[in-house]
């Protein structure tokens, strides 16, 4: 059963991805038909574009998308920046954090990346 609340339903998705299910490989996960589930190929890599109009530096830009890259896909499958609203990253982030065992300033690499997606393809946050 997943929760009503989409900050509670992407946190379930991605909880429930790391869990063992006996049929599927670690990093499977149910997309569901909201389309918020994409390829490797499909995350945006920075830019100076996308660092000027974030108004973040291109390295922490850099790191942000390392972490999301290398941690965010061990569970399960990546979510993508764009399709996901800044409030459910907010909520979401911080227990996938201390989940993956990571540092807090990963955590804000990580929201600055995102946000910084979100505002290259004009969404707001």
């Amino acid at each position: 059963m997943k929760p009503e609340y989409p900050a509670l339903a992407l946190l379930w998705m991605l909880l429930t991805a790391c869990a063992p299910t006996g049929g599927g490989a670690m990093g499977d996960m149910d997309g569901g038909d909201d389309g918020a589930v994409g390829g490797i190929s499909e995350v945006p890599n920075p830019s100076d574009a996308m660092a000027k109009s974030s108004g973040k530096t291109l390295s922490q830009l850099q790191r942000g998308h390392e972490v999301y890259m290398l941690k965010c896909g061990e569970c399960h499958a990546y979510q993508l920046p764009e399709k996901v609203d800044i409030m459910d990253w907010e909520d979401v982030m911080p227990k996938m954090i201390r989940h993956a065992g990571l540092p807090s300033s990963d955590e804000k690499a990580v929201l600055d990346y995102v946000i910084a997606v979100k505002k290259e393809k004009g969404q707001e946050y």
